[in-house]
């Protein structure tokens, strides 16, 4: 009997809705195609415009709605001029973090050969590694809820035994799993600044742990600020990179830079129970309704989405259809053809949806 997963949709705020629509269409047209799974999606109303109308940003029936599902598809979040009474960004993305514990959040970057990017890549090389950004505390413990007088402001950075010891036990798992797949040399790095700070020295003791339970893989460490030099100079040596989530915040942008632009950049938050997928970019609301938004990342994050399902409940047609999915869109992208206006293209979202269907060549 054919199992059929519920996905919550939240399609955001600005362009949204609009690159919603085509990844929403190919994952159900992958599912109807495969006949060996069955997708449903069920929207759940949330963002700053929800905000705007209702006064509420994530209403509880969309938590609900995003507890109960199988996986959770996030568009873009967010309007610059929609903000709560304290000046803060409306951030259902960041509630949904905290509130799932989504701990682990993954930020692939991808290059492959023939793809543009800002580096003079050297001829054979490609850049495939992933970042794992610690997502529910760090740095961003207390978001809204520093301390600020007259004469100083203090924020306070955490880091948990708990979640640290999960987030190393996904990253290691990540690696094998990249290594079995022909991906990765099965290697993690761990990316910190334990010359500095005890508290990570705290983590690194903690990752060293991990690392000790898995001689088949290969464990090392990093500095941050090396790490940001190095993925210019070499990021086709890094494999999975483990690191707390301010770092994580940061180089992740420098990836997608080296990807050619937040426009390539997927990313999801994984806990233990649920796991939210999304585009990395912003809302754009600048070019909301024109029909030009790139739809590329959203379409990743999908493919992300159909990855981790298949893997998690053991339905290999999920998890080839997601890798297809994945490398439909990196030749569409390598090819060079048909790029949005982001990427230095002319083409629509719909054009880029639609050569991404060419490119999976569905019966």
């Amino acid at each position: 009997m054919t199992q059929t997963f519920e996905i919550a949709v939240f399609e955001g705020d600005g362009i949204g809705p609009e690159i919603t629509g085509p990844t929403v269409n190919i994952l159900a047209e992958l599912a109807r195609s495969s006949n060996s799974y069955g997708l449903s999606f069920t929207d759940a109303p949330a963002g700053a415009a929800h905000y705007a109308k209702t006064g509420e940003s994530l209403p509880e029936a969309s938590m609900a709605i995003a507890r109960r599902a199988d996986a959770i598809l996030l568009s873009a979040m967010g309007l610059p001029d929609v903000r709560y009474d304290d000046g803060t960004e409306i951030s259902p993305q960041i509630d949904l973090r905290k509130a799932l514990t989504l701990f682990a959040g993954v930020r692939p970057v991808t290059v492959r050969a023939g793809q543009r990017t800002p580096l003079n890549m050297p001829d054979g090389k490609e850049i495939d590694f992933v970042l794992i950004r610690e997502s529910t505390e760090g740095l961003f413990y207390t978001q809204g809820r520093g301390e600020v007088t007259k004469d100083e402001a203090r924020e306070t950075l955490l880091i948990t035994r708990e979640i640290s010891e999960k987030l190393f036990k996904f990253a290691f798992a990540l690696a094998k799993t990249r290594k079995e797949a022909g991906r990765g040399p099965g290697k993690v790095t761990c990316v910190d600044k334990a010359n500095v700070f005890r508290a990570f020295a705290f983590f690194r003791e903690m990752f060293d742990a991990e690392a000790a339970k898995h001689p088949d893989l290969i464990a090392d460490h990093a500095y941050v600020d090396a790490t940001a030099l190095w993925m210019v100079q070499k990021p086709w040596d890094f494999d999975v990179m483990v690191t707390e989530n301010m770092f994580g915040d940061i180089l992740s942008d420098l990836g997608a830079g080296l990807m050619g632009g937040l426009g390539l950049a997927p990313s999801a938050d994984i806990g233990t129970d649920n796991a939210v997928f999304q585009p990395c970019h912003g809302s754009a609301p600048d070019i909301a309704g024109q029909g030009v938004a790139n739809p590329f990342a959203m379409i990743l994050s999908g493919a992300m989405m159909l990855e981790w399902l298949g893997i998690r409940h053991d339905v290999e047609a999920m998890t080839s259809d997601g890798a297809k999915l994945r490398q439909a869109v990196e030749h569409v992208v390598a090819q060079g053809q048909i790029l949005t206006r982001d990427l230095g293209g002319e083409a629509g979202t719909d054009a880029a949806a639609k050569a991404v269907i060419a490119a999976l060549d569905l019966p």
